[in-house]
Order: structure tokens, then C-alpha cells, then sequence
């Protein structure tokens, strides 16, 4: 919560506040008692602030209070497992992630490292979550 240009002048100038009350003050007990009352007194109003503003309303839209999980309908990706194996054409080249067309429906694939030209017979070897890894049928040792 510090701040570059912020942080170093506040507490300097606070500094600077502290000693121009002792200074000012008749005596150096006095100026030590008010500055000391003026810190806790500071304290006190900050503490309350930072207190009221972690139990308003201004915390509720920031921090998330529920889970998010099937029960109630989260979805973060639609699995896509039964795609493993499926063969399909190279929509764009490869290089290597492109579009592949599975079925009609075309997915972001990556390719095993190697460019894959448009038009290509391909094979879905691998899900990782949403990314779908593709080599050429011609590399898995089938034949056209």
C-alpha cells in the first residue's frame, strides 16, 4: 500500500509537523505532550477509518465471498475431452497454434512444434484443459 512519491514526503512532512509542534510550544515538555497527543489522537482516527471502510459497503463489490463451482452453475471451460483422438483438416497453417476443423466446427489448436500446412489431415493427441495439441496424421504413422 506504499506508494513511490507518496510514501517517503508523507513521512518526512509528518516528521516535519512533529517537530514544528515541539518547537512552537513554549517548552520542550509541553511540545513532547502535545505532539504525543496529536500522534495518538491520529492513531485512533486512523484506526477508525481503516475499520469502517473493511466493514462497509466499499469492501462487499471488491472481494468475492462465494465460491464458484458446479452446484450453482460456474463453468470456467467446457471439457473438452471427448475431442481426444478426433481427426479433422488444418483450417489455417499451423505455427504452430492455428484453427483446426473438427466435424464442421473449427477449435484453436496447437500444433507438437512442427508447422502444419492448411488442408492437412490432423489427429487430437492431447487435451490440456482448454488447449487442444494436434499433430499431422502423416506424423502418427497413418497414411492418407
Amino acid at each position: 500500500m506504499l506508494h513511490p512519491g507518496i510514501s517517503m514526503p508523507g513521512v518526512l512532512g509528518s516528521i516535519c509537523l512533529v517537530v514544528g509542534v515541539i518547537i512552537s510550544a513554549d517548552s520542550l515538555q509541553e511540545g513532547t505532550t502535545l505532539a504525543v497527543i496529536i500522534l495518538a489522537i491520529l492513531g485512533v482516527m486512523l484506526a477508525g477509518i481503516l475499520w469502517f471502510l473493511s466493514k462497509g459497503k466499499l469492501r462487499s463489490p471488491i472481494i468475492l465471498n462465494e465460491e464458484q463451482n458446479k452446484d450453482k452453475g460456474y463453468i470456467s471451460s467446457s471439457d473438452l475431452n471427448y475431442l481426444l483422438g478426433k481427426k479433422g483438416v488444418a483450417a489455417t497453417d499451423l505455427r504452430p497454434s492455428g484453427m483446426g476443423n473438427f466435424d464442421g466446427i473449427d477449435f484453436d489448436v496447437i500444433s507438437a512444434g512442427k508447422y502444419i500446412q492448411v488442408g492437412t489431415k490432423i489427429q487430437i493427441y492431447e487435451v490440456k484443459g482448454s488447449k487442444l495439441m494436434v499433430k499431422s496424421i502423416e506424423e502418427s504413422g497413418e497414411q492418407k
